[in-house]
């Protein structure tokens, strides 16, 4: 009997938040200023932990593309952090000091499909191309 309860103890609970790791680099085999990976599939409750591999970068949510009731962040320059996603939908995430040449990661919390993120039109060119890049990737399942 106390087997029985406790197999449905462990099926009341839901699984444990994973917390996953993203570096901010220089470049790697995408191109120069980016998030690796930059693109990440979380349950609501999952955490990315941005690890500063260089001196120059930061992780901060862009407000254009943060769910509704979403917290925006912002870590400082050189600052690992690590941060909580519980809203469902598509957070932009960008380094502030190389947002213009398209250092920005996508993070999708929740079952919607990739195809459904929107970008703004009004974002920086770099960073529109990107994220363009990222969503395609992200819907082929090549390169993620």
């Amino acid at each position: 009997m106390r087997f029985l309860t406790f197999i449905a103890l462990l099926l009341a609970h839901p699984a444990a938040a994973e917390v996953f790791e993203v570096r901010m680099l220089n470049r790697n085999h995408t191109g120069g200023m980016v998030f690796e990976p930059d693109y990440l599939e979380l349950r609501p409750g999952d955490r990315i932990k941005f690890l500063a591999t260089h001196p120059s970068h930061n992780a901060a949510s862009m407000p254009e593309m943060l769910p509704e009731d979403a917290q925006p962040f912002k870590g400082q320059i050189n600052e690992e952090i690590e941060v909580e996603f519980t809203e469902p939908g598509f957070y932009g995430i960008k380094c502030i000091p190389h947002y213009t040449m398209g250092m920005v990661m996508l993070v999708q919390v929740g079952e919607q499909p990739a195809s459904s993120a929107e970008i703004p039109a009004d974002l920086p060119d770099h960073v529109i191309e990107r994220l363009t890049r990222i969503v395609d990737r992200a819907q082929t399942g090549n390169g993620i």
